[in-house]
């Protein structure tokens, strides 16, 4: 029985000809089946295993080899076709989804605006009418806004007569003009847009809404949304304390919840709330919650002493199937944090609707987008770990970072007597184990948290956070990492400086994964480390630590910039002990919706000519005025025995930290520096100005030559030009033990992958190579005798480690302009290149 395949349109000319004329048209079907199983096996068409499959298949040996490239040509054709069919179909149902998502929210808009003008005219009518009617208007208006009435909690009838209310004012919210939503400041709706993302506007409490379009069935998509503690990573916990049957298939729970506080300075949140699980027309899913009555209702009253109970205004989730698959998503959180129980300086946290956004309902929607990414296969898998292996990593991390800001005496912490100061808080868990799904590794001792949290002015957190991740030499202590990886792999406890180890001052930082927009990075970083004793000259002393970092970016969504990180074995096993430290920098005050800039690490900002482009920048860096509060909190394992000496050691390393941090901040602050404070050199400066003059005209002394091109004759255009040059251009200050730099260009800035600010605390000896420091040393006499010198081509290295190579270095000596004092060194790398 012969079989005709279809014909299809190829590129192939002749191919088109041959189908037309059906010359290579016919087959049998064994002889299509033959085929289709060799193409399945081989289907690229150069293959020799191809070759051999049809050789050594008898059906296909009458067939020529013209007819069978024709074949497998169609075939190709055909599977091409097919997949931009269902490719475009997709893109179509999505477009189609998204337009009907797109015309809801019109219509509610144009609800919201004839609500809006029939309140206006409303106002109108009172204010003419006499105060005695506004007065009774104002009554019956108050008395006219929907009232809950009090209902039985405690029988099944009144709980679904309270479920059913729920699900009508969540719905009214969802859907309708209950609430005044405002489009969220910074989320402009548009192709690329994860979703629609509204804020509340003069109501109760704080509140937002989100809406998109998901590629996952709602069954799937309500099982993620409530599991809470998997997405939300301030929620501790929740627990189902009871489980009612409703009508439609539906469920009711009552529930209560646990939430972390972000910072060290105001409690935790919970929650007593009734869900209600419910299944409306065309198949659409609702999941609404809201508080119940009674602030002492919990399973467990005892653990919820450290606890301050806020109220969830009717909230929930509106799930609604696509055509051809997805979903269309409509998130609605509306909470009472109960911010009178913070402190004064805490409360925009628990007063903007914005940080509810960022925090809950955003993370919401781009968590099940994360997911549905990875269900369809277009997560990137880093190092051979899955999705679900990295995300749990980062959850563990977070939750981690969570317990030990907050030290629940339900988790076995207790506090230490302090030293007198009580910047630093320090509790020990005696009982605590590092708990996973395959290991557990219990510490004989236990472990010990120092805490504490500081008010930041006018600092970028972003920047910060950059800096502390880039430049973890600054701030951290080399041995304590040793100690604490000694520790947790092997329990060889002992007080640091017992095996002394010094830190090349190389990190290497390898990523593993990211979230959809990147606003959170999942990396290793490898700190690389060498004893400082002879008998242990070949043992490795590297350490590796596992980071997630967020909020990095200036124009991030996220509520917080976060760093936090834990030791790990170098081939962590995806079920390795963690146990984390960190920072977290949180804004106290919402960003302002033009956009704002902070005080670069560099010369850029005053290389521009022009009196109105100099305004302009210091106008920019001034607008950002702004406080956050840094939240720092370090865990140490210790053994019984050494409880003292690591507490000791733990409040002196977290002070030591705190005071790099400080300085850190107070150099990146646009505000500028405190008066006890030595100014940095900034190109803005005077400073900056003349020592680009005494660089170009010591070179021209000594060497004869001009550094820079004629035509920077004025100290603007001088400056300018050394900035933007070539050659990696550097300059060292003589006046300590060891040469420390104060200047770059670009270019050197560049080559040593350092910011202006972190370069103030690099020394000249750490950017060469061995043979780069023996021919420096060789040439530092003929240097200060004759002013100059050069030195052959070689390597140096960045602070991040990389090899820059150099054709030639040149050295020669500063000197300030009247006078013969020598201010500095100068080198200049020509023509240098990463390696």
């Amino acid at each position: 029985m012969a079989m005709v395949a279809q014909q299809h349109s190829c590129s192939s000319s002749s191919l088109n000809k041959n189908l037309d004329s059906g010359k290579y048209a016919r087959y049998t079907a064994e002889q299509v089946e033959a085929l289709e199983r060799v193409y399945v096996e081989c289907p690229k068409p150069s293959s020799l295993r191809r070759q051999q499959l049809i050789r050594e298949c008898p059906i296909l040996s009458n067939v020529e080899p013209k007819q069978i490239k024709v074949w497998f040509q169609n075939r190709r054709c055909r599977e091409k076709q097919r997949k931009e069919s269902t490719g475009l179909q997709s893109v179509n149902r999505k477009l189609s989804a998204m337009n009907k998502l797109l015309m809801e929210e019109n219509d509610r808009l144009q609800k919201q605006v004839s609500q809006l003008v029939s309140e206006n005219g409303y106002m109108r009518q009172q204010l003419r009418s006499s105060p005695m009617a506004t007065t009774d208007a104002s009554s019956e208006s108050a008395g006219d806004k929907p009232q809950h009435p009090v209902k039985d909690a405690n029988n099944p009838a009144g709980l679904l007569s309270i479920a059913e209310d729920t699900l009508a004012e969540f719905l009214s919210k969802a859907t309708g003009t209950a609430v005044d939503w405002v489009q969220m400041p910074g989320m402009k709706p548009g192709p690329d847009s994860v979703g629609i993302f509204a804020i509340s506007h003069n109501c109760s409490g704080v509140a937002a809404r989100a809406c998109g379009l998901v590629n996952l069935e709602p069954i799937k998509i309500m099982e993620i949304l409530k599991d809470r503690p998997s997405w939300f990573r301030d929620c501790r916990g929740l627990e189902v304390f009871t489980v009612f049957p409703a009508g439609n298939g539906g469920t009711i729970e009552l529930l209560y919840t646990q939430t972390y506080s972000p910072t060290t300075l105001a409690p935790a949140r919970d929650f007593w709330t009734l869900r209600y699980t419910t299944t409306l027309e065309h198949g659409s899913l609702v999941v609404c919650e809201r508080s119940l009555s009674g602030t002492g209702a919990s399973p467990n009253a005892s653990a919820a002493s450290q606890f301050v109970r806020a109220e969830m205004l009717p909230s929930g989730y509106l799930i609604r199937p696509c055509e051809g698959g997805g979903s269309i998503i409509h998130i609605v959180d509306h909470l009472d944090l109960k911010a009178w129980s913070a402190p004064e300086v805490l409360r925009p946290l628990y007063e903007s609707s914005k940080v509810l956004a960022q925090k809950m309902t955003i993370a919401a929607l781009k968590y099940i987008r994360q997911i549905a990414q990875e269900i369809s296969g277009e997560a990137i898998v880093s190092l051979g770990r899955q999705p679900a292996v990295l995300r749990t990593f980062s959850q563990r991390l977070s939750r981690g970072f969570n317990d030990a800001i907050n030290m629940f005496n339900e988790d076995g912490w207790s506090f230490l007597d302090g030293d007198g100061a009580e910047d630093v808080v320090v509790a020990i868990c005696s009982a605590k184990n590092l708990i996973n799904d395959s290991n557990t590794l219990s510490l004989t001792g236990g472990v010990l948290c120092a805490k504490a949290s500081m008010l930041l002015q006018n600092v970028p957190p972003a920047v910060l956070v950059r800096f502390l991740r880039e430049h973890r030499s600054e701030w951290a202590d080399f041995n304590i990492d040793a100690y604490t990886a000694a520790s947790l792999k092997a329990s060889s406890y002992a007080y640091p400086g017992m095996r002394p180890t010094r830190f090349s001052g190389s990190q290497i930082i390898m990523p593993l994964g990211h979230t959809i927009e990147q606003e959170e990075m999942l990396e290793v970083v490898r700190l690389e480390g060498h004893s400082c004793t002879h008998e242990d000259a070949f043992l490795s002393r590297d350490i590796h630590l596992l980071q997630i970092c967020s909020g990095v970016e200036e124009n991030a969504v996220g509520a917080c910039s976060e760093l936090v990180f834990a030791l790990i074995d170098e081939m962590f096993p995806d079920d390795a002990p963690l146990l984390p430290s960190g920072f977290r920098i949180i804004p106290l005050d919402p960003k302002s919706d033009a956009s704002t800039s902070h005080k670069t690490l560099d010369l850029t900002s005053s290389l521009e000519v022009g009196t109105a482009t100099n305004h302009a920048a210091e106008n920019a860096s001034s607008s950002y005025n702004a406080r956050s509060v840094l939240t720092i909190a370090f865990q140490f394992p210790f053994e019984s025995n050494l409880q003292v000496n690591v507490a000791n050691m733990a409040r002196q390393y977290v002070r030591s930290v705190i005071s790099s941090v400080q300085r850190v901040a107070m150099a990146i602050s646009p505000s500028g520096l405190s008066p006890t404070v030595k100014p940095k050199l900034s190109s803005s400066s005077p400073e900056a100005l003349t020592l680009a003059c005494w660089i170009c005209q010591s070179y021209r002394y000594y060497l004869g030559a001009d550094l820079l091109r004629e035509g920077s004759i004025h100290r603007e255009s001088v400056l300018k030009t050394l900035w933007l040059h070539q050659d990696a251009i550097l300059c060292c200050s003589l006046k300590q033990a060891l040469p420390v730099f104060i200047f770059a260009n670009q270019a050197g800035l560049d080559m040593l992958e350092t910011t202006l600010v972190a370069l103030q605390d690099i020394t000249l000896d750490k950017i060469f190579d061995d043979s780069g420091r023996k021919a420096l040393f060789s040439e530092f006499s003929k240097i200060m005798q004759q002013g100059y010198a050069y030195l052959p081509g070689g390597i140096c290295m960045s602070t991040m480690g990389r090899h820059a190579s150099y054709d030639q270095a040149i050295i020669w000596k500063v000197a300030e302009e009247e006078e013969n004092n020598v201010h500095c060194l100068a080198l200049s790398f020509v023509n240098w290149s990463f390696v």
